[in-house]
């Protein structure tokens, strides 16, 4: 690899694999966005990143990059040997402006990616670190777009009609004349499939699935991490036990016992069993905390005459509650979210929970719009909880992660 230790042979080649990613990022945003084909050219692009890659490491100004990247992406689009290849519905201007926009995304990005790249001979460091930033970069670009394009395109399949969906079922374009009328699926989940039902059971069952979790959890995780009892050691190295058995194994038999004691069918029964699901991940995560908090306060409220179980109330409670805040997030958003239990268990639609609920509409006489519409009413609200209230999760996550 020594050989590569080469300004004049690094700068373009990771100028030419930049812009390979770049045209092929840039393609499927405008393609997604616009409903019309942009489709990445190999050759032109590798051409692109070439002459910018060099241009960065012969000259080393920004400038000088910049301009080369917009004089190649545009002679490489009048010659047809382009970095993006653009159907018939783009115009002339369209090409320009998008021809830019991608000389643009390649140029400023290699500035930095490139920044210690010198045309002579590179050190080891100089090498390293110019491949890390692109790989860097490169990292960021595919993990966002794996996480953002099956959310977009469910987003905007929800807003389409029936009849767009049969013209062009990949057409993820958004028609904003159609005002109100793009979130009709939205309007027909509410008001015919009773969807304002479902949210609201699964929200307190979520709710009473925290509740019963902490209120087992607790006591439990603070016991393995403060009192001296026989098997301590093997019942906290078996908490997660139950949690590593997959739920399909256990679900045949907790349908078969459900049957027989007359709890299938109930939400009652959906609330017993959940906290099954979570009570061993949340005893796992809290006698990690209660060990990292300093014994020595517990200790001095006892010898001022507290009781154990008021030192646990008025001490332990309210240094853990960053913990208690995190474990109920996450407790929350693993009922919120649960399917398998639900799907086998509840059959009477007044009692569906959400994910239960967007289950019943994968028939082929449901449009598929409903469907969609149904899986972001189902995410939006836990992504804002979650976005919302993440700091307190990590922070709780982590708090205990050093005694002191």
């Amino acid at each position: 690899m020594k050989f590569l230790h080469k300004g004049y042979l690094a700068g373009p080649i990771i100028g030419a694999l930049w812009a390979l990613v770049m045209a092929v990022s840039l393609g499927v945003a405008i393609s997604f966005a616009t409903g019309h084909a942009a489709r990445p050219a190999v050759f032109g692009a590798l051409l692109l990143g070439l002459a910018t890659g060099l241009a960065r490491a012969w000259g080393g100004t920004r400038w000088l990059t910049d301009v080369v990247a917009v004089v190649v992406a545009l002679a490489l689009m009048v010659l047809g040997l382009g970095a993006l290849q653009f159907g018939q519905a783009f115009g002339l201007e369209a090409r320009i402006v998008l021809s830019i926009v991608l000389a643009g995304a390649v140029a400023l990005p290699l500035n930095v990616i490139l920044r210690e790249i010198q045309i002579g001979a590179l050190t080891r460091h100089e090498f390293e670190a110019a491949v890390i930033r692109f790989l860097t970069g490169f990292g960021y670009i595919f993990f966002t777009a794996i996480v953002i394009i099956p959310f977009y395109v469910m987003v905007m399949t929800s807003m389409k009609s029936q009849q767009e969906l049969m013209l062009n079922p990949l057409d993820f374009s958004i028609d904003l004349s159609k005002g109100w009328h793009l979130f009709d699926s939205y309007y027909e989940l509410m008001t015919r499939f009773h969807f304002g039902r479902y949210l609201w059971t699964s929200f307190y069952v979520s709710v009473l699935t925290v509740l019963l979790t902490l209120l087992f959890s607790v006591p439990g995780a603070y016991a393995v991490a403060r009192l001296r009892f026989a098997g301590r050691k093997v019942f906290s190295r078996g908490i997660l036990l139950i949690y590593m058995v997959p739920m399909i194994v256990l679900a045949l038999p907790i349908y078969i016992a459900y049957s027989m004691v007359g709890l299938r069918n109930s939400v009652f029964g959906i609330v017993m069993i959940y906290p099954v699901t979570t009570i061993p991940v949340a005893l796992y995560m809290l006698q990690g905390y209660f060990r990292g908090l300093p014994v020595e306060v517990e200790e001095a409220g006892l010898m001022d005459g507290l009781s154990r179980l008021k030192v646990i109330w008025k001490i332990t409670l309210p240094l853990a509650l960053p913990a208690l805040a995190s474990v109920g997030l996450y407790v929350f958003m693993i009922a919120w979210n649960e399917f398998l239990l639900a799907f086998m268990l509840l059959d009477d639609p007044s009692k569906f929970t959400l994910t239960r609920g967007i289950a019943s509409l994968n028939s082929s006489e449901i449009p598929r719009q409903h469907l969609m519409a149904g899986a972001v009413i189902a995410t939006v609200p836990i992504m804002a909880l979650f976005l919302g209230l993440e700091r307190f999760m990590t922070r709780g996550l982590t708090a205990g992660a050093v005694k002191g």
